[in-house]
Order: C-alpha cells, then sequence, then structure tokens
C-alpha cells in the first residue's frame, strides 16, 4: 500500500441546475468515502459545491443543498465538473470562469458524460483528447471542432483533463484516478467496495451490442477466473477458448459482446494490473516482476505499463510501493 498521506487530496465537485444524479452519486462514492479499515487513511476530501446553495437535480426530480461555494474551487486539487443531459444550454458564466481559474494553477479536472461539454466551453479542451457519450458525438463534434474526441472509448486521461463516456464509465475514469493518486491495491479496495470490476482500461468500447449474456450461452466468468489464476504463464486464444469450449472465433464475438474488448487485450489489461499489485508489495526487480505478471521481457513491462498507466516501473514504485523499497529498474 502507499504510505499514508497526513493531507487527503482536496476533490471539489461542482453540481448546477439540470446535473445528472447518477455521476454525482458516482463522484460521492468513488471520493467522498471516509476512512475504511482495509485502507488506513482518508483517500480525499470531498466537498460538494455549486453556484448557489440549493441546486435543482436533473428533471427537478430533487434539490441538493451544497456545503460550498464556487470559492472553493480555488483550493481543490481535483475539480470535476457539472454535467446535465441539456447539452444545448451554456453552462452558467460563473462556473465557467471558475474551470478557467483552476485550469490556469494547475488543478486537475473532470468531466464525467456530458461534462466533457462544460469543458469545451470553458475552453480548457482546445488542442486536447477528450471522451463523450457515443450518442452525443456527432453534436460535440460539430461545436467544439478544436478537441480531438475519441469515440468508442470509456475514458481519456490527458493529464490534467480527463473525461468520460457514458454513465457507468464514471466509476471506470473514477477508479483510473483512485489508482494514479494511490495505487492499485487501493483502486481494488474501492472496486470490491463498490462490486464492480476494478479494472478495464479506457481505451475499450464505450457502446457493447448485447450487454446481457445471451440466454443458454457459456458464460466466460470460469475462463475468466482460470486465466486470472495463470497470468504468469503463456496463456493462448486457444488455450481460453478451449477452457471457455467454444471455437477462437466465438470466443472473440462474446469477448466483443460481453466486455467490449478482444482476449488478449483483456489478458494484457490483466497482467499490467498484476504488475502494479507486484511493484507495490515488494522490491523485486522488473525482469522477475515481467516473468511472474506473464510480460514476459523487462522492456515489454516498461512499455505497457507506460501505455496503461502512464509512468515506468520505477516512478509507479516511487508513489506506490513500500517504504523503503528499492527502484525498479
Amino acid at each position: 500500500m502507499p504510505q499514508e498521506s497526513s493531507h487527503p487530496r482536496r476533490v471539489a465537485l461542482i453540481v448546477d441546475e439540470g446535473s445528472n444524479p447518477f455521476e454525482v452519486g458516482c463522484a460521492c462514492e468513488i471520493f467522498g468515502s471516509r476512512r475504511r479499515p482495509e485502507i488506513g487513511y482518508d483517500l480525499y476530501e470531498l466537498s460538494v459545491i455549486a453556484p448557489r446553495r440549493h441546486t435543482v437535480m436533473r428533471d427537478g426530480m430533487f434539490t441538493v443543498t451544497a456545503t460550498g461555494t464556487l470559492a472553493d474551487v480555488d483550493r481543490a486539487d481535483t475539480v470535476i465538473v457539472p454535467n446535465r443531459p441539456d447539452v444545448e444550454h451554456p453552462s452558467r458564466a460563473a462556473v465557467l470562469a471558475a474551470i478557467r481559474r483552476a485550469h490556469q494553477r494547475g488543478a486537475r479536472l473532470i468531466g464525467l458524460c456530458t461534462g466533457a461539454f462544460t469543458l469545451a466551453e470553458a475552453g480548457v479542451l482546445d488542442g486536447r483528447r477528450a471522451a463523450v457519450h457515443w450518442t452525443l458525438a456527432d453534436e460535440f463534434r460539430r461545436r467544439f471542432p478544436a478537441v480531438g474526441l475519441e469515440t468508442d472509448v470509456l475514458f481519456v486521461d490527458d493529464g490534467d483533463v480527463l473525461t468520460s463516456a457514458g454513465s457507468a464509465a464514471a466509476l471506470d475514469l473514477g477508479l483510473h484516478v483512485v489508482r494514479a493518486d494511490h495505487g492499485a491495491e487501493a483502486a481494488n479496495h474501492v472496486a470490491r467496495r463498490l462490486v464492480f470490476a476494478a479494472f478495464r482500461d479506457g481505451g475499450q468500447r464505450q457502446f457493447i451490442e448485447h450487454p446481457m449474456p445471451e440466454p443458454g450461452g457459456h458464460a466466460l466468468g470460469p475462463a475468466l477466473a482460470w486465466a486470472q489464476g495463470r497470468l504468469d504463464r503463456r496463456i493462448t486464444v486457444d488455450d481460453l477458448a478451449r477452457e471457455a469450449r467454444m471455437s477462437p472465433g466465438t470466443l472473440h464475438r462474446r469477448f466483443r459482446r460481453e466486455l467490449g474488448t478482444t482476449p488478449l487485450a483483456w489478458l494484457t489489461a490483466q497482467r499490467v494490473a498484476l504488475a502494479c499489485r507486484l511493484i507495490e508489495g515488494g522490491d523485486e526487480g522488473v525482469d522477475a516482476i515481467a516473468g511472474r505478471s506473464g510480460l514476459g521481457t523487462a522492456a515489454n513491462l516498461r512499455a505497457l505499463m507506460h501505455r496503461h498507466v502512464g509512468v515506468s516501473p520505477s516512478e509507479y514504485r516511487r508513489r506506490f510501493g513500500p517504504r523503503g523499497s528499492r527502484p525498479a529498474s
């Protein structure tokens, strides 16, 4: 586990008229939970803030009483911007000004689902990459041609500005942030509490054609569990297909439909997650970790960690490894 921080990272969640309750709830669950025994310290300090003290949520479902004002944005390390279904209406000028101030001083900005529209309106996405709900992609491109929209992905991490696609992808992005801030093990604890998949790579498809398994079909669950227990060994698509009792072609189709990715991409993501846990838990060198996680060579481990996590093994260990452990060269 990463060492305890005496100053939890401060997160400001901005809500405004018409905000979607689901994404607000996701942010509260991930960043607002208090100290838990399995982690041992507070990960974040969350403030729910709004331009006005009382804010009506989407479709007038209920009213939220905020605990802070827009002035609190100026003290936050991370700012989660409002999202709303009526993207054709411009955001409140005071909200956009607060977002620009936060961006100028280097705060991390997060837009969940249609929050990408809010960030784009504030002008902080020009020349940057972003994700948005697949049904709004054409509208987003028309209004914000200077933004590099990436369609059909769960979320985009562009450094200090992060965006997610549809509602459930808010959880994926939130766990990605926890993993980046506090390590894989802390993210796993949060995911288990939420009963949610701990590691879905941002590049996975956001639209899955058949989200529910077909009646009478073969479940992938046993084959996935079998593979997760053998990540240090060579596993081919044929091996997975045999364990799932289906042909390789059917396996590919089922992975696409039920997990939104390919068998090999899923295996790689699982191995990278295992490598992160191994780095956090000890002081083994990268060669040993590459072997134990099934990534083969130290060069492959470094390349895949850069692609999936954004840092090298040595930097990851510096941030999240045991106190006093030697660098992962």
